[in-house]
């Protein structure tokens, strides 16, 4: 097990966490084959997700668990901003006071890009500090320091190291273990460890690669549901990890892994009911009465007046389920300004189609101060997703600050947007008509932020998630191996 971080008071949260981190992640390099993984304790910011510099191929090590209490937070990418002293009361204003008898232990493996997990996570550990007045934890692995070959066989034997998970349930005092994105290297074998050391299970499920290989249901620019509960065979004929060798071990790995998780958890989150939905669709074999609707709560950020003569926004990550050529082809037809704020994979490819394109600029991507300045003088956001997306965490930030937005009409975005700002997903033509009739309408911006807020509400959300930790924790008798599926 790794080094132990004391948890820091009475200093700037950016600068201590940037010392820990490359002072843990050197011992862990240096001495450590366990999987790459982060467990910092610290007290302070919930908001601020805390990193790791691993480098690709670097010799896994242990984990550190970041701990926090109540208490002063930071900005994270898609998380709300900080709100000084208020952030510390509940629903209505109630001061809560924080709970120190136990934690809840986040469980997490980061992928290579980030996108709206980690921000999800966030924004839940500082909604439970909060609103519920309990403290958190977050055991952290990933990708970007675990091996082609390790990963491969985490996700086959369900997961690596599940005595790490054990020792850190036991050294946290957690009573609940909420797990985020957990293949390749926590699976069913990290949830089953938890609860051997006492503690209760949540599995949220942010995308669908419980039965996907790529978790968003997209390949070649479409939708996709051929993989059904345990036939994963489609993903290796299509080739979707772009690498047989991969495509093969993910076909494996999920075709036996989906039981074991569903088994292992006391209860499952997932973000929306259109995700719960598609994941019915895809045979997952959630259990009724243990899974829940959990929206990822977003809190209302500065609001603007949408400029008629600005630019839209699109601020999804640079991959292919995201759409974003959508918009350049529909910057094309009607000429307006667009500024793409993200990075990620397909950015060399969007720029290429730009190209031609004076009024289409790329801004790569911002942090929050530079993204909410971009939606300042914006006319509104484009969210033109190819897939059916679990919640739609760009939609939700645009449209809680009063921006119009025009999103594809799949998925979560069905439930956050009205009739009038859903067009076909991949029609760029459409896309472009609905850009010109409700660019700058500040009426528009109003109807879809009322909407978003009856949705995201840090307070009803913390309600829900109230209700689940208290529904596990009550639920102490014991299942059956597999009674989950």
């Amino acid at each position: 097990m790794g080094p132990r971080a004391a948890p820091r008071r009475g200093r700037s949260a950016s600068t201590t966490a940037g010392r820990s981190t490359r002072s843990t992640c050197a011992a862990a390099r240096a001495r450590s084959t366990t999987p790459a993984a982060r467990t910092t304790t610290r007290a302070g910011s919930a908001w601020s997700p805390r990193t790791s510099s691993s480098s690709p191929g670097a010799s896994p090590g242990p984990g550190r668990t970041t701990r926090s209490s109540a208490g002063t937070r930071g900005e994270g990418p898609g998380g709300p901003p900080a709100r000084g002293d208020a952030g510390r009361r509940g629903p209505a204003g109630e001061r809560r006071d924080r709970r120190t008898d136990a934690v809840i232990l986040h469980l997490h493996h980061r992928y290579r890009t980030l996108g709206g997990e980690e921000a999800a996570i966030v924004a839940l550990r500082g909604l439970t500090e909060d609103a519920l007045g309990e403290e958190t934890a977050l055991l952290e692995r990933d990708s970007a320091a675990v091996g082609g070959r390790r990963a491969a066989a985490g996700l086959l034997r369900g997961g690596l190291d599940p005595d790490e998970v054990a020792r850190e349930v036991r050294r946290t005092g957690a009573r609940i273990v909420h797990a985020h994105n957990v293949h390749p290297t926590f699976g069913a074998r990290a949830l089953r460890a938890a609860r051997d050391a006492g503690a209760r299970v949540v599995l949220q499920l942010h995308n669908y690669r419980l039965v996907c290989a790529v978790g968003t249901c997209v390949r070649d620019g479409h939708d996709c549901h051929e993989c059904h509960a345990s036939d994963t065979r489609p993903g290796l004929r299509h080739d979707c990890r772009g690498s047989r060798a991969e495509s093969l071990v993910y076909a494996a790995g999920l075709a036996v892994q989906r039981r074991r998780l569903i088994a292992g958890a006391d209860a499952v989150a997932v973000p929306s009911r259109a995700a719960l939905g598609r994941l019915g669709t895809l045979g997952a074999g959630l259990p009724e009465a243990r899974t829940h609707v959990l929206p990822h709560p977003v809190a209302a950020g500065p609001r603007v007046v949408p400029d008629p003569a600005g630019p839209a926004v699109v601020a999804g990550r640079l991959a292919p389920e995201k759409g974003t050529g959508t918009a350049i082809e529909a910057a094309r037809i009607c000429g307006l300004p667009l500024v793409v704020a993200n990075a990620g994979p397909l950015e060399e490819e969007l720029r290429a189609a730009a190209a031609d394109l004076p009024h289409v600029t790329f801004a790569g991507r911002l942090d929050r101060a530079g993204l909410d300045a971009l939606r300042a003088r914006a006319s509104l956001e484009l969210v033109p997703s190819l897939a059916h997306e679990t919640f739609g965490l760009a939609a939700a930030e645009a449209a809680l600050r009063g921006l119009p937005v025009v999103g594809s009409d799949v998925g979560a975005l069905r439930e956050l947007l009205p009739d009038e700002a859903r067009v076909p997903p991949g029609d760029a033509v459409a896309l472009a008509d609905a850009w010109v009739r409700l660019a700058g309408d500040a009426a528009a911006g109003e109807r879809v932020r009322l909407r978003a807020a009856a949705l995201t509400d840090p307070d009803a959300v913390a309600e829900r998630l109230r209700a689940l930790y208290d529904a596990v924790a009550a639920d102490r008798g014991p299942r059956a191996p597999g009674s989950g599926a």
